[in-house]
């Protein structure tokens, strides 16, 4: 795989950086979550960040990564909150960290995708 950065904006590069902070902690997650299909959900999330940073570095059809991304990060923030159902006083810190994240990486596909660069 040939990497293409040189076209990569600080928006990139910040997106790339919080979408590895993401996929680290999911991988981190699919190691200490002691449910089976939680581990291979979380697994699967963290490959998916890493897989998209991967395709955008080597320039495959970003503007398709942008809109794929939208909905793979918001559904993150929706199944979290859908199983977890948290509170301000159930909010773990790794949780807290990873959803101010996606949400920060989620409006930086939105402008990305917008703008098509």
């Amino acid at each position: 795989m040939k990497l293409a950065t040189d076209s990569l904006t600080p928006v990139h590069w910040l997106a790339i950086g919080l979408a590895a902070l993401s996929g680290a902690i999911h991988l981190v997650l699919a190691i200490i979550v002691p449910i089976p299909a939680l581990r291979v959900g979380f697994l699967l999330a963290g490959g998916g960040f890493f897989c998209g940073i991967a395709l955008v570095l080597a320039n495959y059809r970003r503007t398709v990564l942008y809109a794929v991304g939208i909905p793979f990060t918001g559904g993150q923030i929706v199944l979290w909150y859908v199983l977890v159902g948290p509170t301000p006083a159930t909010i773990e810190l790794l949780d807290a960290i990873d959803k101010l994240a996606q949400v920060v990486l989620l409006g930086l596909l939105v402008l990305l995708y917008v703008r098509k660069r």
